[in-house]
C-alpha cells in the first residue's frame, strides 16, 4: 500500500501559507482593480452566458465522457468530476493577465464565477450524486466560506484600499505579490513527498485523460471567448483552470474512502501548467505581434 501518511502531515502544516498565498495574490488583483472591472461581467449578459457555458456545461460533460470511455484509478474519477464542477482558482488572473489577457474580463470573470459558484457547486454536486447512484453533496455554506476567504473578501479588501489611498496601492502591491509568490512556494514540499502517490495514479489513461481535460477546457474557452482575442485567452485559461480546494472538499466530503484523490487533483495542477505553456506562449507572442502592428 502507498505510504500517505506523510502528505497528510506536510498538508496540515502548510496549508495556512498556501491560503495566506493565494489570500495576497488576489489582495493585489484590486489594488490594481477597479469597482468597474469587478462588475464587468454581469454588465454584459451575452459574454457571462458564453463563459459559464464553457466553464460550468462543458467540462462537467467532458468529465463524465472520460470516465466512461476509459477504466480510470477511481481516485482520478471522483477527481475529475471535483474539479469540473469547481470554479476557477484564485490564482487564475495571474497567468491570465501574464499571458496578455484583458484585465476587466479577468477580474470580472474571477467575480462572477466565485459568486455563481455558491449556488452552482452543491446543485452540480447533487446532479452528479444522483448520476453515479449515491448521496452527494455540497452545502452551499462551505462553497461560500471557500470562495469568501481566497476571492472575496481579499478582492474586496484590495479594491477598498486602491480607493481610499491609491498612492499607497500603487507602491505596495509589487512587494506584497513577491510576499506571496514566496507563500505559494510552500506548495513545493507537498507535491515533493507526494510524488510516488502521484506516480502510482499513472497508467489506464490516466494521464491521455488528464492532458484531453486540460485541452478540451482550453479549446472551450477559445471557441466561446468571443470576438476579442484577450477575451479567448482568458476564458481558455479559466475553462481549462479549477480550483483545487473547492475540488478537495467535494471529495473529502463525498468520496473519504478514496485517499488518493488528492494526489490525483496535484497530478492534474502538474499536467495542467505544462499543457498550458504553449498556448500561454502563443497567446503572448500574438499580442505582442498585434501591439507592434498597432504601433506602427
Amino acid at each position: 500500500a502507498m505510504e500517505w501518511g506523510p502528505i497528510m502531515d506536510l498538508a496540515t502544516l502548510i496549508p495556512l501559507a498556501l491560503k495566506a498565498g493565494i489570500v495576497l495574490t488576489v489582495f493585489v488583483l484590486g489594488l490594481r482593480a477597479s469597482l468597474q472591472d469587478a462588475t464587468y461581467l454581469f454588465r454584459r449578459p451575452g459574454q457571462l452566458a458564453r463563459s459559464l457555458l464553457a466553464m460550468n456545461v462543458v467540462m462537467p460533460l467532458f468529465a463524465a465522457a472520460m470516465i466512461a470511455v476509459f477504466d480510470l484509478h477511481p481516485a482520478v474519477e471522483v477527481a475529475l468530476i471535483a474539479l469540473a464542477v469547481s470554479p476557477i482558482p484564485p490564482m487564475l488572473p495571474k497567468k491570465a493577465l501574464k499571458a496578455r489577457g484583458d484585465a476587466s474580463y479577468t477580474i470580472g470573470l474571477l467575480v462572477a464565477a466565485a459568486l455563481l459558484a455558491i449556488v452552482f457547486v452543491p446543485l452540480a454536486v447533487g446532479l452528479l450524486g444522483r448520476a453515479f447512484g449515491r448521496p452527494a453533496q455540497m452545502s452551499p455554506a462551505a462553497v461560500a466560506l471557500v470562495v469568501a476567504i481566497t476571492v472575496l473578501a481579499p478582492l474586496a479588501a484590495g479594491l477598498l484600499v486602491r480607493r481610499m489611498a491609491p498612492a499607497f496601492a500603487e507602491r505596495s502591491a509589487k512587494p506584497i505579490s513577491l510576499v506571496a509568490s514566496l507563500l505559494l512556494l510552500s506548495v513545493l514540499p507537498i507535491l515533493f513527498t507526494a510524488m510516488p502517490a502521484v506516480v502510482s495514479l499513472i497508467g489506464n489513461g490516466t494521464l491521455v485523460a488528464i492532458v484531453a481535460f486540460v485541452l478540451v477546457g482550453l479549446a472551450a474557452g477559445h471557441l466561446l471567448g468571443g470576438p476579442e482575442p484577450d477575451d479567448r485567452t482568458v476564458l481558455a485559461l479559466t475553462t481549462s483552470s479549477r480550483h483545487p480546494g473547492v475540488a478537495i472538499a467535494i471529495a473529502s466530503a463525498n468520496f473519504p474512502e478514496h485517499k488518493l484523490v488528492i494526489a490525483a487533483i496535484l497530478l492534474y495542477l502538474l499536467v495542467n501548467a505544462i499543457v498550458s505553456i504553449p498556448y500561454r506562449t502563443w497567446c503572448s507572442r500574438r499580442h505582442t505581434k498585434m501591439a507592434n502592428a498597432i504601433q506602427k
